[in-house]
Formats: C-alpha cells, structure tokens, sequence
C-alpha cells in the first residue's frame, strides 16, 4: 500500500502554527510535509501534492519585500489554501488589495457565511438560519478586494473578506487559523479541503503505517544486522519494536551509558525491555559504560550546541566501535522523529532557524561509516505513541516522558560536572517520584528538574547555608512543537520543594518554570 500516494504540501511562511497544520492533516489521516515558502518547481513536481496549504507568517502583504507564493503554483491545477498570511498574499499577487488594517484581529470572531462554497460544506458551527463560524484570528493586514475571478464567502466584523473562494480554479482564502483548537470547525474545513476538494484518500493511520514501515525496513536492510541504540524512550522503543517485527535477530540493541542518565537509568531500562518485550518480540541487548569518555569531552565546554555536538560525535564514535566487535554490522538505526528534524533545521527548503542541534540530527559527524535507519523521521510525537500501541507495548513505555538524547547535559546550565550530575539525579528522582505517587505522572507531557550551577543563600535551623537552586519544569503539549506549563496544584509543589531542600543538602533553592514553548523551548539548553 502507497500511504504517500495522496498527499498536501505545506508551504511554510514563517507561521508559528505551521506544524499544528500538518498535525491536523495528519489527524484527518492525509500524510504531508512542511516544506519552505519558496519550494522550487523541481522540488514541488518531485513531491507531487494533490493540493497546498499556505501557512500564515508574520510578513505584511501589503509591503514591496513581502515572502511570494511561487507563481508556477497558480498554473499548476492544484487546489491552493491561503490562511491567513497565505491568504493575503494570494489576494495580492492574484489582482486584489490588500492593506494593513487599523482594525485588527487577534483572538475569537465570528464569521458570516455570505454565500456557498464546496469548501464549507456542511461545517457551519449554527443553524442554516444563522451560517456562521467561531474562529480564531490573528491578523494586522486585510484584504478589502478580492481577486477576478473569486467571490467573499465570508466576513466578519472587521474583516470584509474573512473567506474568499475561486470555486472553478480551487482557489481558496482563509483569513482566519483553522489549525487551532479555539477554532470550532477548523478540522472539519481542512478535511472538507483535503478530501472533497483534493479528492485525498484518508490511508494515514497506525496500521498502515506499520505495514508499510515494516516493508521499507526490510528493503533497506535486505538480510544485514542493525545496531539500534536504545535509550528506553518511547521512540527508540518503537524504533525497537518495529525492527523486531521486521527483521528478528538481525537487530542488535545498545544501551550506552554515557554518564548523563537519570537516577538507575541503566538498571530501569533493562528491566522495562525484559518486561515490554518479553513476549514476541526478543533481540540482543548490550550495555556499554562509556561514561568517562563522554564527562571527559564535555569537561570545561558551557556552550549548549557544543555540548550536543560533542555528544552526538561521541555517541556515534561508541556505536562505531561496538559495531566494529561486531559481524556484519551495516546500519545504525535511530529515533528521530519529525519536530527533531524541523528544530534542527533539516527539514526540506533548509530556510528554518536552528533551534537547537538533536543529538540524531544535527550532531551527526559527516563521515560516519554506518548507514542510517530512522523509520519515525516523518512522525510526530503522538503518532509515535499510536504506532506503539499498535505495536502491543505496554503504556508505562508508551506513555514514558521523552528524555533528550545529550540527558542531563542539557538540564544542567553551563559546563557537566559529576557533581552536578549527582545533586540533579537526586532532586529528579524525588519530583518524578511524587508526581507518580500523586497520579499526575501522566498528566504532564514532560517533567524534569534542571540544575542552575550559581547559589543562592538559605537557612537552616540557626545556620546560614549556601548551596545551590534548580528548578522544576512540567509542560502540557500534543506534539512537543508547542507547550504550556502545567498548572500543578500549589500543595504539590510545595510538597516536591520541601522534600528536595530536606533530602538533598546540596540544594538551598527550589523554583518552578512557567515558561510556555514559544517563546520558551522545553528544555533550558
């Protein structure tokens, strides 16, 4: 089965929604990529979508240095949805004005339905007697004319043109972000979009998804041995259990402990295999203590990106020599996942801003001698969850918080000492302990504790102390593109911090982030 053989391209003009697009394509069960706003024909032909979203962006349209929608998509007969930003620049590149509105919109509107359009059928939130919609906006320009050729659909208080249609040529605006949640039917408008109008059939979901990555794991490999490194995350997991079911004993398992684990780590993971994949599933597990090497490299090194960078070298540098004790060693397989692509800037287009270099991404050496295995490249974080349920493991590794690959390297500030490695393993373990103890585990998306190398002055029975502060981080999110921090109950907290300050005498200071991701990443490196 071809689950590509129907698919959307997103065009992205710098939106910060653009991911939560393909979430909802990919939701609707319609596979699709991001690609960057000036996608050249030659990419756009190879890729060959049966229809395009234009994303929203910060530009104004209504300026001579706008971002452009390739002109060749206008003559390509492909159906086109402009939101927002998309849209605006559809309006003016196709004839009509546009221009930065004095009245502008940002949150809840409601949108008058002025006349029909295949692109809303039967997703109106009221009555035929009413025909409106409740959206969400965010927007400064406006489009006060449309195209020849279009009709206004749509409008709202502020926005004349708040949809417009070219019902013959499948063209359409959006002034509005169906990809939000605060928007009531805007997956219903993408899928009406993706299926009525692109015709997409719906072949994107967790069966077929195993099938067919089972199928292409079993070309590429053709009968040779794979080396997966296997951290006990819910993607190496997955990663684990495909290959399992795809080639047997041709996969060879390895823990590296590279010093950065959390508390038992090393102890934990063993005992999660043996347990998840204990019935049907069995291959070679193999720990490797490289923790002196890996403390080694990072001594003295306080810049993150090298941090990872050293990392992902050595990372790979162990794997090589395991694999080099090993026959017929020929690929290193990995769980990269889809937001570790596009935060590394990898993604097709290679226009995004580096967030951060993933250990599996962007702190690859060049010259690695193994060949690449990632079957979860193309997947978000949830998707990699169904794929696990699918796959029969059990929830504790599914429903598992993600830990980075650099560890702990990334949650302690600055240069990795072993000593702030100890003081963190023990103030980690008491939160993520009580957040089990409490039912909350599962609450939160991810939650951890990061170490703040300065000190603060504290007090203890009649003695003044000076020690250190760290701080708890626990985020709510979907697809880990974006997070809000988790609203834990105060006696909570407050339960959490007295333990630390009482157990671990090394810690005077104890704080909670309520940072959200934007502007905020998840992690603090």
């Amino acid at each position: 089965m071809e689950l590509q053989k129907d698919k959307i391209l997103i065009l992205d003009f710098g939106s910060q929604y653009t991911q939560l697009i393909a979430r909802k394509l990919r939701e609707i069960g319609i596979y699709c990529e991001i690609y960057s706003h000036d996608v050249s024909k030659q990419e756009f032909e190879v890729f060959a979508p049966k229809g395009v979203i234009l994303s929203g962006g910060p530009d104004s349209a209504a300026e001579a240095n706008r971002l452009d929608i390739p002109e060749f998509l206008f003559t390509s007969n492909v159906p086109l949805l402009g939101i927002c930003y998309g849209m605006q620049a559809m309006a003016k590149q196709l004839g009509g004005e546009v221009i930065k509105s004095t009245q502008k919109e940002f949150g809840f509107a409601k949108v008058q339905i002025d006349a029909e359009s295949k692109l809303l059928d039967s997703v109106l939130d009221s009555s035929k007697n009413e025909r409106s919609l409740d959206v969400w906006m965010s927007h400064g320009d406006a489009v006060i004319s449309v195209p020849p050729g279009f009709s206004v659909v749509g409008s709202s208080v502020n926005s004349s043109v708040a949809i417009m249609a070219n019902e013959e040529r499948n063209l359409f605006g959006l002034q509005f972000h169906p990809e939000v949640h605060h928007t009531k039917q805007g997956k219903a408008i993408l899928e009406q979009f993706v299926k009525a109008v692109c015709a997409c059939e719906t072949l994107w979901n967790p069966t077929n998804i195993v099938e067919d990555l089972v199928e292409k794991i079993r070309e590429q490999v053709a009968g040779k041995k794979v080396l997966l490194g296997l951290s006990g995350g819910v993607d190496s997991s997955v990663v684990a259990a495909l290959l399992a079911r795809s080639i047997g004993d041709q996969l060879i398992c390895v823990f590296v402990n590279n010093g950065l684990l959390r508390f038992d780590e090393v102890e934990q993971v063993q005992k999660m295999v043996e347990k998840g994949f204990g019935s049907g599933s069995s291959f070679d597990l193999r720990v490797v203590d490289a923790e002196d090497v890996f403390l080694d490299r990072l001594a003295g090194i306080n810049d993150p990106e090298k941090k990872r960078k050293i990392i992902g070298n050595t990372f790979i540098e162990v794997f090589e020599k395991e694999a080099a004790s090993l026959s017929d060693i020929k690929f290193l397989a990995q769980g990269t996942i889809y937001p570790d692509v596009i935060e590394s800037a990898a993604g097709k287009g290679g226009k995004a801003h580096v967030i951060k270099s993933h250990h599996n991404v962007g702190g690859l050496p060049r010259n690695m001698s193994l060949e690449l295995v990632e079957p979860l490249r193309q997947l978000f974080k949830d998707e990699v969850r169904e794929l696990g349920a699918q796959l029969g493991l059990p929830s504790s590794m599914i429903n598992r918080h993600p830990f980075p690959g650099p560890g702990l390297a990334v949650r302690i500030l600055g240069e990795v000492k072993r000593e702030y490695l100890s003081v963190l393993r023990k103030a980690d373990k008491i939160f993520i302990d009580e957040l089990l103890n409490h039912d909350l585990y599962e609450r939160v998306s991810q939650a951890f504790v990061v170490f703040l190398p300065v000190k603060s002055v504290g007090v203890v029975g009649d003695s003044r102390r000076y020690d250190y502060v760290v701080s708890l981080r626990a985020v709510e999110t979907v697809d880990f593109m974006t997070a809000t921090w988790a609203r834990l109950p105060h006696e909570f907290l407050d339960l959490v911090s007295r333990r630390i300050m009482n157990e671990v005498e090394e810690i005077s200071r104890v704080t909670y982030d309520i940072s959200s991701k934007p502007p905020s990443t998840i992690e603090w490196e």
